[in-house]
């Protein structure tokens, strides 16, 4: 930061590189899962993280902050996985004021299915244009960034199951 409380030029140079860079990516994510799998792409993340913990089954309140999404909006989202038989929501048998949200095998299917296409978009405007210390250097600034938005440990790239799988 300057003394009059604005970005340097390389501050700001970076700051528009990386918003642009993560809004055109964002869209670009969502086309190819519309276009390839009907799917918008926070119905992808949803069965995503579902996928990738045990049980296959998350608290609501939880998957709420590791999809980013108000619990009205991740509400509105589920109802729709819902009726499509991808999730299915349970009472938590441990707190009567929870929800879990399950994927189910259908929904599973789904995401398989829509897996490949969108790991190939992802390679393709992000990864086939980085060298392998990009990559490295790229994981810790999202991680940096992370921490210091005091991101909760469940949050993507904050857990220890992901930081086990990076080092795989």
């Amino acid at each position: 930061m300057t003394d009059d409380g604005w970005l340097t030029e390389d501050q700001l140079e970076a700051w528009l590189t990386f918003q642009a860079a993560t809004t055109l990516l964002d869209a670009a994510l969502d086309r190819q899962l519309q276009r390839d799998s009907g799917l918008p792409h926070t119905y992808y993340l949803i069965l995503a993280m579902l996928s990738d913990v045990p049980g296959r089954t998350l608290r609501m309140s939880d998957l709420a902050v590791m999809t980013q999404s108000s619990q009205s909006r991740l509400s509105h989202a589920v109802s729709r996985l819902e009726s499509n038989g991808w999730v299915s929501r349970v009472p938590c048998p441990d707190d009567r004021r929870s929800t879990l949200a399950r994927l189910t095998d259908a929904g599973f299917e789904v995401l398989a299915a829509a897996a490949p296409g969108h790991v190939a978009t992802v390679r393709c405007h992000v990864f086939d244009r980085l060298s392998a210390e990009q990559v490295g250097q790229l994981r810790d600034i999202g991680a940096a960034i992370l921490e210091g938005l005091d991101a909760p440990a469940a949050f993507p790239g904050r857990s220890g199951q992901q930081e086990a799988r990076l080092a795989e």
